[in-house]
């Protein structure tokens, strides 16, 4: 869906993966606060920056908001997949991006998928696929996620222009659940339906920020 010049600002939504896209390109788009644009990065930080910059360029997206999604792997004991991550900010080497918004995404996905354990805090980029001690040393930082994507997704998107940018994530790999591949994410986790359900709460998130400020 292509975002259009007049009404309500646009909402972007940003994936790597093509099962991420298809998760959401198939959820529940009713409830929209203004045009959404569904965008395919491609895997990697230098993708997603590649891909958001020339996107934004498109003046239909003038001022969009901007919202990181898709699967991530979790840093701390405990977490399972199926459970979400709202960023409170992205940091990778190039820079932190702090997040918009997070306590009402916070309640809306609790509302959009109930009994599903929510985690709050720093969400890191990383150019590769983070395993064992890497993941033990990214926790020491405070951070309780990382994702490939995210922070380059956020970073790109306000260095374009000023703009409430967002990042959820859906965990599909935790220190005791620790995936031999991403493929096995097809063989029936739950993260894919767990993702779909979440553009409610998106949508939630975006009509908030389009309502008049007091």
């Amino acid at each position: 869906m292509s975002a259009t010049t007049s009404g309500p600002a646009p909402l972007l939504i940003a994936c790597a993966l093509g099962i991420e896209h298809l998760a959401l390109r198939s959820g529940d788009r009713t409830g929209a606060g203004g045009p959404v644009t569904v965008l395919r990065t491609g895997m990697g930080p230098k993708a997603a920056e590649r891909s958001v910059t020339r996107v934004l360029a498109d003046p239909a997206l003038r001022g969009a908001a901007v919202l990181a999604t898709g699967f991530c792997a979790g840093l701390a004991p405990g977490m399972h997949p199926g459970d979400l991550v709202v960023a409170e900010e992205t940091r990778d080497p190039h820079g932190t991006t702090p997040c918009v918004g997070t306590d009402l995404l916070v309640r809306e996905l609790v509302r959009a998928v109930p009994g599903r354990t929510v985690h709050t805090g720093p969400l890191t980029g990383s150019d590769h696929v983070v395993r064992g001690h890497e993941r033990s040393d990214l926790l020491t930082t405070g951070s309780i996620a990382v994702d490939m994507e995210s922070a380059s997704t956020l970073l790109s998107a306000v260095r374009v222009g000023v703009r409430p940018v967002a990042a959820v994530r859906v965990v599909v790999d935790a220190p005791e659940h620790e995936l031999v591949r991403i493929g096995t994410v097809r063989g029936g986790i739950s993260a894919f339906r767990v993702l779909r359900a979440l553009l409610p709460a998106f949508f939630e998130w975006h009509r908030s920020l389009l309502l008049p400020r007091r």
